[in-house]
């Protein structure tokens, strides 16, 4: 294995432990949401500051991968495509810490129907099977893998469109429990960009190893 070879091997380790980080507060997050389990939302605001770490650690790697090495081709579409990941994990870190602090701020455990009436169950289940569906796509380099994440956001994207709807039609049934809807909203939202984060990382994978740039198009390739 040549040295470069073996840069490009430690990076790659680097952003596997990335993706596991964030999987893990998306993971944490989904639990502490239905058990209102404070001690977790406490753990996904300190492994924030370890994605942080990492994120900058990435960073200056990749930075210094391109003035030693000066890559081109695949090596280099992987370079930028790593620059790119690492941010939208970053991202990902940011949202699960967001709704880790809503969660700190809730008093009571979250009333079950209003849970099965916006779907955020089922809809936080898809997004935390994103990430690591993306995560192995991104080890296997596996565009196949890659692409199901294109399918999966529609999910996330139909419970985001109709939550207003449902949203209002629990507080009107329901209105001593409007801050506790309008916190399940808030957090929809937030799942959504999960989604967009998720889909954003498939986007690269494509990239680096086909070399076909999916951004801005009308349809997903």
């Amino acid at each position: 294995m040549t040295h470069l070879e073996e840069e490009l091997k430690a990076l790659k380790k680097e952003v596997t432990i990335m993706f596991m980080l964030v999987h893990s507060q998306l993971a944490k997050a989904n639990k502490a949401l239905h058990e209102l389990d404070k001690d977790l939302a406490h753990e996904i605001l300190l492994t924030e500051k370890r994605v942080n770490a990492q994120e900058l650690s990435i960073d200056r790697d990749c930075e210094n991968f391109l003035a030693l090495y000066n890559p081109v081709a695949v090596d280099l579409r992987y370079i930028l495509a790593v620059l790119k990941i690492n941010s939208n994990l970053e991202r990902t870190g940011d949202i699960a810490e967001g709704i880790a602090r809503f969660l700190l701020e809730s008093e009571t455990l979250f009333d079950k129907k209003l849970l099965e009436e916006t779907r955020i169950t089922q809809m936080f289940d898809i997004a935390v099977k994103m990430m690591d569906d993306i995560s192995d796509a991104f080890e296997q380099e596996n565009t196949a893998l890659a692409r199901s994440i294109f399918r999966q956001d529609v999910f996330l994207d139909e419970v985001n469109r109709a939550a207003n709807k449902s949203i209002a039609t629990y507080i009107l049934a329901n209105p001593a429990n409007s801050e506790q809807a309008l916190h399940i909203l808030s957090t929809i939202r937030k799942i959504e960009r999960v989604g967009d984060q998720a889909k954003n990382i498939a986007e690269e994978i494509i990239f680096y190893i086909e070399a076909k740039v999916l951004k801005h198009s009308k349809k997903n390739a």
